[in-house]
């Protein structure tokens, strides 16, 4: 890939590497193609469990690569931003994005998609769009649910800087640590969706979806004879780690 890392542990956890570093990771028609068809693969990759997004270089994602858009031609086809947000949205794998530096626009939208966001002290986001005189439309309904309207309508409608403190204050942000914890940080949120069974999961993940579009949509009921609910109360009465949980 040219503009992705994409490294597979064995521990079952897949982490994309957004790496165009000299560009502040900035997303270009590239990147966006080569997102949207990693998501789709990973989603039904049966040697993932886990999804981690993050980054090399100074920033996470500084958004657009406004420059990259004259090079293009205009009817290239391809896959949107407002598809690449989709398909991550709905990964039906437990997601984590790893925010240092500038997550910008699109880059903030990136980690509003992702079910955990863990942020170093010094991160920052932003959705400066109004700034360049577009309306940040397709990031809305992501940055909408993760911040709430309140603070969207003043951080969307200023453009102004978002500190990790007050990121995870409006609740675009789960989690606030050093960059020398960082890792350590990771590991153990990591391990603490690796420990919860994949299907039950990813039934979770559909009820939630569904109950954001309609809060009073009727769930099915939990069946305690499906073979993950057996091997799980079965592994907690015998105090021992669950057969999915990867030693």
């Amino acid at each position: 890939m040219l503009t992705l890392a994409v490294e597979a542990s064995e521990r079952r956890v897949a982490t994309i590497f957004l790496n165009r570093p000299e560009r502040g990771n900035a997303f270009d028609q590239t990147m966006l193609d080569e997102l949207g068809e990693t998501f789709a693969r990973l989603a039904v990759d049966p040697a993932t469990q886990v999804v981690v997004l993050r980054a090399g270089g100074r920033h996470f994602c500084s958004g657009a690569d406004l420059s990259a858009r004259k090079a293009e031609p205009p009817t290239h086809a391809g896959h949107s931003l407002r598809d690449v947000l989709a398909s991550l949205d709905a990964l039906p794998k437990p997601t984590i994005a790893v925010v240092h530096g500038a997550a910008v626009g699109g880059g903030a939208a990136f980690a509003a998609c992702c079910d955990c966001v863990i942020a170093t002290d010094a991160a920052f986001f932003s959705i400066p769009e109004v700034r360049v005189g577009m309306p940040p439309l397709g990031v809305a309904p992501y940055m909408v649910r993760a911040m709430g309207h309140r603070a969207f309508r003043r951080y969307g409608l200023s453009g102004e800087r978002i500190g990790a403190a007050e990121a995870l204050r409006i609740g675009l942000v789960h989690e606030v640590c050093s960059a020398e914890t960082l890792e350590e940080t990771l590991a153990r949120i990591t391990d603490a969706f690796l420990l919860s069974a994949p299907g039950a999961m990813r039934t979770l993940k559909s009820a939630v979806a569904q109950l954001a579009a309609n809060p009073e949509a009727a769930l099915p009921g939990h069946d305690p004879k499906t073979a993950e609910a057996v091997e799980g109360i079965a592994s907690f009465r015998e105090k021992r780690k669950p057969s999915w949980y990867p030693k």
